[in-house]
């Protein structure tokens, strides 16, 4: 799957903006939090990726998924 890094960014920003706006009033609002939080780790460690594949092109991790910018 090719995502770029400004999509990236985007959606993270989008996903802090709804984190930021929420209040957790019951077990519904606590699950979308944890989902949202899940999502958040994921893309700041896509994003981290990307990074390190700028960096070093030929050192990506081994069976992991292509990220490119």
């Amino acid at each position: 799957m090719k995502i770029s890094r400004r999509t990236i960014d985007t959606l993270l920003d989008l996903v802090e903006i709804k984190l930021s706006s929420m209040g957790v009033s019951d077990r519904e609002d606590a699950r979308e939090l944890a989902t949202l939080e899940a999502c958040r780790e994921e893309l700041m460690g896509l994003k981290a990726r990307l990074r390190a594949a700028r960096a070093a092109p030929d050192a990506a991790p081994e069976g992991a998924e292509p990220v490119h910018a």
